[in-house]
């Protein structure tokens, strides 16, 4: 399991159920931690800083090898939508328990998932594609669709990275903060922005695929009961 927490206990879990042996990592932060303690075995990767334990790709591929890992599961969040963690595990002959590279760069990457929306002819909110560090076009691009925004991180997930504008004059306070916590949780600062849409219902349909072209969706969710815009209920 690259990851830790909840999402990591469940899937120790899940490791009992079918037989398999749960391997955890963990940093100089989570010794003590309940999945640490669950786990067959642990090992440590690092210190406290996810830049250099969770998000430390070629250690957790280190370890996986060393450990005699066959699969990696990435949890939620931190690598869990990175392609570039995807290619390091099919370069060193593990399994990655979720969505191809291809995939991943499709549509874990908020812009890139943008245009493949767009070209598929789907409706998105009106938005910025891009971030170039460039803090008077983001301004103006503010201007144009109208306060209030969201800033959002573009490697982003969980609620991380992500700022509601509704002042010009908190813009540049906002971007600042929003690219920090996006670098610090999936080590990608970039953000984009879109038009805010209030009130609004964050509703998912998800999709489940095994490599044997079976598929299936499991209907729609109600995600709106949130606090800092991750999900409470589902």
């Amino acid at each position: 399991m690259a990851n830790r927490g909840e999402i990591a206990v469940r899937i120790i879990r899940a490791c009992r159920d079918l037989g398999l042996t749960s391997i955890a990592v963990y940093s100089d932060a989570d010794r003590s931690a309940l999945h640490v303690r669950m786990a067959d075995e642990a090992y440590h990767i690092g210190p406290s800083q996810a830049s250099q334990s969770y998000l430390h790709i070629p250690k957790i591929i280190e370890v996986a090898k060393y450990a005699g890992a066959e699969a990696i599961h990435p949890g939620y969040g931190f690598l869990s939508e990175n392609a570039d963690f995807v290619d390091a595990c099919t370069t060193a002959g593990l399994i990655f328990v979720g969505p191809s590279a291809e995939a991943q760069r499709a549509m874990g990457e908020k812009t890139a998932a943008r245009r493949t929306a767009q070209a598929a002819g789907v409706p998105i909110v009106p938005g910025a594609m891009t971030d170039e560090g460039d803090d008077t076009a983001f301004a103006q691009t503010a201007e144009q669709l109208g306060y209030p925004v969201l800033l959002k991180a573009a490697a982003g997930g969980g609620g991380k990275g992500i700022r509601f504008v509704r002042d010009p004059k908190d813009l540049l306070t906002s971007l600042r903060t929003a690219r920090s916590e996006a670098r610090s949780a999936f080590g990608d600062g970039r953000v984009y922005m879109e038009k805010a849409v209030s009130p609004a219902r964050h509703i998912e349909v998800q999709f489940i695929a095994d490599t044997h072209g079976n598929v299936v969706h499991l209907g729609e969710r109600e995600c709106s009961i949130q606090r800092r815009h991750q999900k409470l209920i589902e």
